[in-house]
């Protein structure tokens, strides 16, 4: 992969990969790390959420074995019984601590998923992180050039891991979260697809959406070189005929 400037126009940063396509696992990965990365560099989470994640796990196992332990009948010293029962209020706390959170992000990720299904070709997503999409702290665009290819699973891959290494170290180069807000706030997700998108428990319609323009975004555009590579070749009608083939509609909207 390689790193280059986008249009000074737009100022997106171009992250190449090899691959003919990016996938529906791909692009979610992708954007699940991203946006994990921006909620711990702006201190909206204690550690990362891979890290965050593997610990809410462990809690929730341990939990299911003391009950198992304290429901056996084969008798125990009170003293053994006491601290098993008082482990288990501790992990107890410790899985209401994290349940909210990670609630969030599951619901988060299963509307990502069902979109990415339904609109394999998604022009934009936007993270906006502030009191409201129209006040935007910080804004983050992550665009996918050309077709996508629809996987039948979301298991992560090769080029997802390497696609996400390298958008975190362009991001933290172009300097993401080196002024981070101090108190809590809010993430936003935003995605820029085809109006018929229709979604409507986790993805509404925002004809009317107009960014912010005092708030700069970083952008990020992830492109299939060998794809650009290929177009290029082309003839300039061949190639608008490429590029009129991979967009499935012209009305794109903001959700």
């Amino acid at each position: 992969m390689e790193e280059g400037k986008g249009s000074s126009e737009m100022e997106f940063t171009n992250i190449d990969t090899a691959a003919n396509v990016l996938d529906s696992s791909a692009i979610f990965h992708v954007v699940t790390d991203i946006l994990g990365f921006i909620l711990f560099m702006h201190q909206q989470i204690p550690s990362v959420l891979q890290d965050i994640t593997q610990e809410f796990d462990e809690l929730r196992t341990e939990f299911k074995e003391l009950e198992i332990e304290l429901a056996e009948s084969e008798v125990k010293t009170i003293s053994a019984r006491r601290k098993q029962a008082t482990r288990k209020r501790e992990v107890k706390m410790g899985i209401r601590r994290l349940e909210k959170l990670m609630g969030c992000v599951s619901n988060l990720k299963t509307a990502l998923q069902l979109m990415i299904n339904e609109v394999p070709n998604v022009e934009r997503i936007s993270l906006v992180l502030g009191p409201s999409p129209l006040r935007p702290l910080h804004v983050y665009e992550l665009s996918f050039s050309h077709g996508r290819a629809v996987s039948g699973d979301f298991g992560r891959s090769k080029v997802a891991e390497a696609l996400s290494r390298k958008a975190i170290r362009t991001m933290i180069s172009m300097g993401a979260g080196s002024d981070s807000y101090a108190g809590p706030t809010k993430l936003f997700l935003l995605v820029k697809a085809p109006s018929y998108l229709n979604l409507p428990l986790h993805f509404l319609p925002k004809r009317e959406f107009r960014q912010n323009k005092k708030t700069k975004p970083l952008r990020i555009r992830f492109r299939s070189k060998n794809r650009d590579l290929e177009l290029n070749a082309l003839p300039d009608d061949s190639a608008r005929s490429v590029g009129l083939l991979d967009s499935t509609s012209k009305d794109l909207i903001w959700y």
